[in-house]
């Protein structure tokens, strides 16, 4: 687990414009040089002539997945182009886009991304590449909209694959880790603009959690694991569609929220998106936290993990011995589903979801010991752990829980045989 001695949060700029350090400030780039070009000739110029290079996005990885010792580059400097196609129902955004940007100007278009991630702070390219989501028992990953990208290979060609083109291949190339290019832009399907009322009930018994999780477009359930195996979700953040009923009074025995809350305890409830019912855009109520503000708490890390949807019961019941030590080092767990995908590396890939996210504290040694006890417990459920978090689940085991993982080892090695675009945690996890 990669410690620092820096504030988190404090990955300012340096002089070229790259940060020092990831958004959590757990991790200080390694990069002996930063770049941050004006132009794709720009990138294309530097990609070839490197041998070693990264693009860093908006730095909400967890671990060293974005750094390099060699070259690393930011693409906020390119031109920050939306292209919406009405014909087609898409939107081709640039790389470094953040997902509330975009959110905004595709908006004002009519359109909507089927889903949000919890916090609209993180870059479209990066969030894909990772395989980053929302929530909802019907909705797939963020990566799962991708319907073309482009990207710098590791000689500067620019190539462009498409779905409708691309066959079994391009399933490969989208949640990539970073490892076949420099992706610069890349083509999202759309639907109609939507309204979303958001409400928040508390008290959740265990045992409604597939309720729950069925009865609303987007689910999130909050619970600090202080409750015990018999003890209550804290929180449930249901996101339904505006026109659908609101919940009634005694939903699943629970009740509702007297005001806005936020889903770390102590934090301020203005960081979050509305509350109450009150009906807004899919942009202003899908994401948990809005883009003006600190999302989540900020002095934080985080891992997360992905199950089998119907393993969920299990994986928890296998979590409550921990109950006290992992309460002791955690700010708030998050559990929510995504739907199954065909996507390679995609965490869900192949199998509906069950995601469970830990927001610990910002500690990395008091973290760690709990962290590999949480992972021996997940062990029997073959969980797959979020690209972007910490985790320490051993390379042969990651590996054993994706059935294309050595199809997509074989793309790397073809499309980047001089491992331009390595990192030491690709070198661990993925066989050259």
């Amino acid at each position: 687990m990669d410690a620092s001695d820096g504030k988190p949060g404090g990955g300012g700029p340096d002089d070229a414009g790259v940060p020092e350090r990831n958004w959590a400030g757990n991790v200080r780039y390694a990069a002996a040089r930063r770049h941050r070009p004006a132009g794709l000739d720009e990138l294309r110029r530097l990609v070839a002539g490197s041998d070693r290079i990264r693009a860093v996005g908006s730095g909400h990885s967890f671990n060293r997945l974005g750094d390099t010792a060699g070259d690393l580059v930011s693409l906020a400097g390119l031109p920050q182009t939306v292209e919406v196609d009405r014909e087609r129902a898409t939107v081709t955004v640039a790389a470094a886009m953040r997902y509330g940007d975009l959110a905004t100007r595709l908006h004002a278009a009519g359109f909507a991304l089927p889903t949000m991630a919890s916090l609209p702070h993180i870059s479209v390219a990066g969030a894909v590449a990772t395989a980053t989501h929302g929530s909802g028992d019907g909705i797939g990953n963020l990566a799962t909209a991708v319907s073309a990208l482009e990207l710098v290979t590791a000689d500067g060609d620019l190539l462009t694959v498409r779905r409708d083109e691309g066959g079994d291949r391009f399933a490969g190339m989208v949640v990539a880790l970073g490892a076949l290019g420099v992706v610069t832009r890349l083509t999202l399907d759309v639907v109609p603009a939507f309204e979303v009322r958001q409400y928040v009930r508390l008290g959740l018994p265990r045992a409604a959690l597939d309720e729950a999780f069925a009865s609303a477009y987007s689910v999130s359930l909050f619970t600090d694991w202080r409750g015990g195996a018999d003890g209550r979700i804290g929180q449930v953040w249901r996101k339904q569609l505006a026109d659908a009923p609101p919940p009634p009074a005694d939903w699943l025995g629970t009740t509702a929220a007297a005001g806005p809350v936020h889903p770390v305890p102590g934090m301020p409830a203005r960081n979050c998106t509305a509350q109450l019912g009150e009906p807004g855009p899919w942009h202003e109520r899908l994401p948990h936290f809005q883009l003006g503000f600190t999302p989540s708490s900020g002095d934080e890390l985080q891992s997360e993990y992905h199950l089998p949807r119907a393993a969920a019961a299990g994986a928890l019941a296998a979590l409550d011995p921990l109950a006290d030590r992992i309460a002791a080092v955690l700010q708030i767990c998050e559990l929510r589903t995504v739907a199954a995908d065909e996507l390679w590396l995609s965490p869900q890939h192949g199998r509906d979801s069950l995601a469970v996210h830990f927001t610990w504290i910002g500690d990395g040694d008091a973290v760690a010991p709990v962290l590999a006890e949480v992972e021996r417990a997940l062990a029997p459920f073959t969980p797959r752990p979020h690209w972007g978090k910490v985790f320490t689940v051993e390379p042969a085991a990651v590996a054993a829980a994706y059935p294309r993982f050595a199809d997509f080892a074989a793309l790397a090695r073809e499309l980047d045989p001089a491992g331009k675009f390595r990192t030491d945690l690709l070198d661990r996890y993925l066989p050259r």
